[in-house]
């Protein structure tokens, strides 16, 4: 086979069939994994949502996006409504995110039917290393921080701020991140009846697609 000659035109042509050749390719991994992914996290939700809601005999009936206006910012949240084998109106999982002290801190929050924590998980992460972790186990039950139990109909905060609540060791800003977050998705859920209307004028709901 005849060597290309070294010459600007042939370099070109080259890198061109390169990057059509690696853009097929990396379309092709996409697609290959893209349905295994969703699958995962489908899977991941679910699991976080039992977990949250403290039992996995419940059904989720319905899944709603929430927009909200916060600080000036309209916010989506995802409301999972959930009720037992019997149809009676459990809480919600509520999908909450905010700016952390790394990025954003995404946590999911279970409410029982009267406003109550029931737990949390902390979905994303983007703070140092270490905190988010610290963040998935501090504010749990047996927590220095703990929020279980807790209601946010007065907005819960750290002792800092006037609050009860022992923020994280040396993090106080990803402690209030969190916070807030929690108190952002407990607005939300207080603006919710248990059709799936909106209580709250401020709010704009639609379905969830599946």
């Amino acid at each position: 086979m005849k060597k290309l000659e070294s010459t600007l035109l042939n370099m070109v042509v080259v890198l061109v069939a390169v990057a059509v050749i690696t853009s097929g390719l990396l379309a092709w991994i996409n697609n290959v994994t893209e349905g295994p992914i969703r699958q995962q996290d489908e899977l991941a939700l679910a699991n976080g949502i039992k977990e949250v809601m403290g039992t996995d005999k419940l059904t989720v009936t319905a899944d709603e996006v929430v927009t909200r206006e916060f600080d000036g910012k309209q916010l989506n949240f995802v409301v999972h409504k959930t009720a037992d084998h019997k149809g009676k109106f459990l809480g919600a999982a509520v999908e909450s995110t905010t700016m952390g002290f790394g990025g954003d801190l995404k946590v999911l929050v279970g409410f029982d039917a009267e406003g109550k924590v029931l737990g949390y998980t902390i979905l994303q992460a983007s703070e140092t290393p270490g905190l988010g972790a610290k963040a998935d186990k501090w504010f749990q039950a047996d927590g220095k921080g703990s929020i279980i139990g807790k209601t946010a109909q007065k907005p819960l905060s750290v002792n800092k701020d006037g609050g009860d609540i022992d923020a994280i060791t040396a993090s106080t800003i990803t402690s209030r991140a969190f916070l807030k977050a929690v108190n952002q998705a407990y607005s939300v859920y207080a603006g919710q009846d248990n059709s799936g209307s909106d209580a709250n004028s401020g709010a704009s709901v639609q379905k969830k697609e599946n």
